[in-house]
C-alpha cells in the first residue's frame, strides 16, 4: 500500500525524530515537524496545541458515518542512549526508548494512506498525543475544549512489544494493561541532636512500618483478579548530618492492579493506614498521587475488528492470558469510548522498552499503518 518513496520518507522522519527527542510537555519542535508532514497529506483540518503540544488531524468525508480516532504518543524519556548508529539521540540524557518515534511514524503512514485513499463516509481523527510517559497527556487532551467536540465512535492505539515476533499482533479482551499510579508520602516530625533523639520526632519507625506494609499489600500473582503490586521506588530520610536525628522523610511508591475497582480499594486501604501511622508516631503527614495510568480495557467488538484486519493482512495473532503490568495512558480513552489498544511485536531479540540500547524497528511502520488503514476501510469505506 505504501510505496518505496513514501516508506523512505516515513523512515527518515522516524530517524530524525529519534535523533531529536523531547521530554513530556516539551514536544514543541516534534509538533512542528509532525504538522509540516501532515500539511502534505491534506487533511480537512489540523488542530494544534491540543492538551499541550498535541495535534489532531481530521480526514472528513463530509457525509454521515462512524468516527474513528487513532492515537500515537510522541514524547521521549530521560534516558541516556548508548547506541552509536547515525540517528542516535543528539540530546544528552534524553532518548526515544519506548518507540514513540515509531508510533508517530505509523500514524503519519496512516495519514499518507488517507491522503491517497480518503474516507467516503464518516471521519478519521489522527491524534498525536503528548506527555504519555508521565500519565498526563491523555487527561490533558480529553479536558481540552478543542477536543471536547470530538466524540469518536471508536478509539484505537498500538504499542510495539519487544520479546514478541516481529509483526505479530498481540491483543486480548478486557484489561490489556494495568491500572498504575505513583504515590508520594511526606512525614514531618522534628529534628533533634542525634545524642538526644527523645527531644525530637524521628519518622524512621513510620518509614520502616510503611515499607513493611507495602509488602503485605502486594499480591504479585498476575493470575488472580485481585492482583496488586506496591513497589517502593524512593526513600529519603533526614540528611547526611550524623549529629542530627532525622525530622522528615519522603517515600515514593508505584501501585499496580488489573482493574480500577481493585485500585480504588487498595488506595482507600493505604490512605487509612497512612493516617493511622502518622497519628501513632506523632507526625504530620501528607500524600499525593502522580503519574496516573488508567487500566486499558479493550472492548470485545474492537478486539474482534483488530483480529479480523490482522488475519486479512496475513499477520500472526497472539492472545495473551494476562494483561501487561505496565501502564499506558491510552486507558483513559478506553475508559471513555469503545476501542482497544493492541501490541505489535518488535522482535524476540529486541532490547526491551526503556532500555538504553532500544531502537524502534522501521519494518513495523508499514505494518502498523496498514492495520490502522484497514480499520478505517472497514468503517469509512476508504477505497
Amino acid at each position: 500500500m505504501l510505496n518505496t518513496e513514501q516508506l523512505d520518507k516515513l523512515t527518515a522522519f522516524r530517524k530524525k525524530m529519534h535523533a531529536n527527542p523531547e521530554l513530556s510537555e516539551q514536544e514543541s519542535e516534534t509538533a512542528k515537524c509532525i504538522i509540516s508532514f501532515l500539511d502534505d497529506c491534506n487533511p480537512q483540518q489540523i488542530i494544534t496545541k491540543v492538551g499541550g503540544h498535541g495535534i489532531l488531524a481530521i480526514f472528513d468525508s463530509g457525509t454521515n458515518g462512524d468516527s474513528l480516532l487513532f492515537r500515537a504518543d510522541m514524547d521521549a524519556l530521560p534516558i541516556e542512549e548508548i547506541n552509536d548508529f547515525e540517528h542516535r539521540s543528539k540530546t544528552k540524557g534524553v532518548s526515544h526508548k519506548c518507540g514513540h518515534d515509531g508510533h508517530t511514524a505509523i500514524l503519519l503512514g496512516l495519514a499518507t494512506l488517507l491522503s491517497k485513499y480518503p474516507p467516503k463516509k464518516g471521519k478519521a481523527f489522527l491524534l498525536f498525543q503528548p506527555a504519555e510517559e508521565i500519565g498526563k497527556g491523555a487527561a490533558d487532551v480529553l479536558n481540552d475544549e478543542k477536543f471536547k467536540e470530538i466524540k469518536p465512535d471508536w478509539v484505537f492505539g498500538l504499542h510495539n512489544l519487544p520479546g514478541f515476533p516481529l509483526h505479530q499482533v498481540v491483543v486480548k479482551n478486557d484489561s490489556f494493561t494495568a491500572s498504575v499510579v505513583s504515590l508520594v508520602v511526606d512525614f514531618i516530625g522534628k529534628t533533634a541532636h542525634a545524642a538526644e533523639p527523645e527531644h525530637g520526632i524521628n519518622p524512621a519507625l513510620a518509614v520502616s512500618e510503611l515499607l513493611l506494609q507495602a509488602t503485605i499489600w502486594s499480591n504479585n500473582s498476575p493470575e488472580r483478579d485481585d492482583f496488586a503490586v506496591v513497589t517502593p521506588v524512593h526513600v529519603n530520610l533526614g540528611s547526611i548530618a550524623y549529629g542530627t536525628s532525622a525530622g522528615e522523610a519522603k517515600l515514593g511508591f508505584t501501585i499496580r492492579a488489573w482493574t480500577e475497582k481493585v485500585m480504588e480499594q487498595l488506595k482507600a486501604k493505604m490512605e487509612t493506614f497512612l493516617i493511622s501511622l502518622a497519628e501513632k508516631h506523632g507526625l504530620e503527614m501528607n500524600f499525593k498521587y502522580i503519574e496516573e495510568f488508567k487500566a486499558c480495557i479493550n472492548h470485545p467488538d474492537a478486539v474482534k475488528q483488530i483480529k479480523k484486519v490482522a488475519e486479512d493482512l496475513k499477520l500472526e495473532v497472539s492472545e495473551p492470558n494476562l494483561p501487561f503490568k505496565w501502564g499506558e495512558d491510552f486507558g483513559l480513552f478506553t475508559q471513555s469510548y469503545k476501542g482497544a489498544l493492541f501490541g505489535l511485536g518488535s522482535g524476540k531479540n529486541q532490547p526491551t522498552l526503556h532500555n538504553p540500547d532500544y531502537d524502534f524497528p522501521d519494518e513495523l511502520i508499514p505494518t502498523g499503518a496498514q492495520l490502522f488503514y484497514k480499520l478505517c476501510k472497514n468503517h469509512l469505506a476508504c477505497p
